[in-house]
């Protein structure tokens, strides 16, 4: 199952799509999507291969974290895939404190997918939170 965004589903008006340059050449992307007024989900995180191990993903990390505390979420959640190729994609996630939650939204238990939050505000008592 692939969860990637379209295109056409990038210019939805709960999307908001982030482009990391180098000059002219764009050498990552990401985006931050609105699940609900407390509730962000990162989406198409990519790095392009030449700039790999820069930090460029990184740095797009906390972009998005940081707009998703601007935006006044409470929590920031990611689908990445559970295979190997996703390994520094977990580990980039998980270095930035994010951690296994249950599915969310839309997406539904898969041995394919990995799911991950991070808190970024105290939880109101009795809003769900999956850890």
């Amino acid at each position: 199952m692939d969860h990637a965004l379209e295109v056409d589903e990038l210019i939805d008006q709960d999307i908001v799509l982030f482009a990391a340059r180098e000059g002219a050449e764009v050498v990552g992307v990401g985006a931050l999507k609105e699940l609900d007024e407390h509730h962000g989900e990162l989406k198409t995180m990519h790095t392009a291969e030449a700039s790999r191990g820069r930090g460029v993903g990184r740095a797009m990390l906390d972009h998005l974290v940081t707009e998703a505390r601007g935006r006044g979420y409470r929590r920031v959640s990611l689908e990445t895939g559970s295979m190997d190729a996703f390994a520094p994609a977990q580990a980039l996630y998980e270095g930035a404190g994010f951690r296994p939650c249950e599915p969310f939204g839309p997406y539904r238990r898969t041995r394919h997918s990995v799911y991950l939050t991070l808190p970024l505000a105290k939880e109101p008592p009795g809003a769900e939170h999956h850890s």
